[in-house]
């Protein structure tokens, strides 16, 4: 993550119904990296007795016996689990969460899942009516996946798109242009009508999703012309990039900074625009 704020009517409760098939369970783990903490999502057509669950969260029993409750509450039994990306705030929980609920997990990484089926590109995944469009959306890790959902014209984003700051590309598994193209791709479905509400892996919903997109791209492209300026200042190392480009950052995140600076490096390079080694 680092410094900045997305435009997108942000709407400030991180918990609850954010669309008519959508409601969010909050998991207790706010962290300078986790924002408020991970939005554990609840999807489900309004006459359906049948619910997918996106990113279960940490394992934490408190928060997953309450995504149960939630669910239970709201008149649902969750009937498949999945994961946006692995890292653990949004999928160590998954296992313990598929056992509590007797659910496939599906995700895009095969070390993943609990079942036959895996994610891909354009998979369009339905349960109790409800339909969830995979769009792959790599670059913040290489596993990431967004999903479309459509009856609301809803995207949920995990950490592609945040609702508030920006995300890291953690590389080397993350790499910039793979983000890159995944921003273009998710500003396409703003652009055609088909996203107009961000559904985050953290921190609150964004009503426009394409003013959200459109930021972002706009700020990778600021963040690439400094580090480009830093090098061609003479600064060699990471680190050091890192505390010219995002002083502005709490430096408690430029361990996280550092990463998505080595992606910008490693992409200037590619291109040649800088000879670094």
């Amino acid at each position: 993550m680092s410094a900045g704020t997305a435009p997108g009517a942000p709407r400030a409760v991180v918990g609850g119904w954010a669309t008519p098939r959508a409601l969010c369970v909050l998991a207790p783990n706010p962290s300078p990296m986790t924002l408020d903490g991970t939005n554990t999502w609840i999807v489900a057509e309004p006459d359906s007795e049948l619910a997918v669950v996106v990113d279960p969260g940490p394992l934490d029993e408190g928060h997953l016996a309450a995504v149960v409750a939630a669910a239970e509450q709201a008149g649902k039994r969750v009937a498949l689990t999945l994961l946006t990306h692995g890292h653990p705030d949004h999928a160590e929980g998954a296992a313990r969460f598929a056992e509590l609920t007797g659910t496939a997990v599906r995700a895009l990484d095969p070390a993943l899942r609990l079942g036959d089926e895996g994610l891909a590109e354009g998979d369009t995944v339905t349960t109790g009516g409800l339909e969830l469009r995979v769009v792959a959306t790599p670059g913040h890790t290489s596993d990431s996946l967004s999903f479309l959902l459509p009856a609301d014209a809803a995207v949920l984003t995990g950490d592609t798109v945040l609702g508030r700051g920006t995300t890291m590309v953690a590389y080397p598994d993350g790499r910039l242009g793979d983000y890159l193209d995944s921003l273009r791709r998710l500003q396409a479905l703003t652009v055609a009508g088909e996203a107009d509400t961000v559904l985050p892996g953290h921190g609150p919903v964004l009503g426009d999703a394409r003013g959200a997109v459109e930021f972002y791209l706009a700020h990778r492209a600021h963040r690439l012309a400094q580090v480009e300026t830093a090098v061609e200042a003479g600064l060699r190392t990471p680190a050091d990039v890192v505390a010219r480009v995002y002083a502005d950052v709490d430096p408690l995140l430029w361990p996280a900074a550092e990463l998505s600076v080595r992606a910008q490096l490693d992409y200037l390079r590619e291109h040649g625009l800088i000879e670094q080694p």
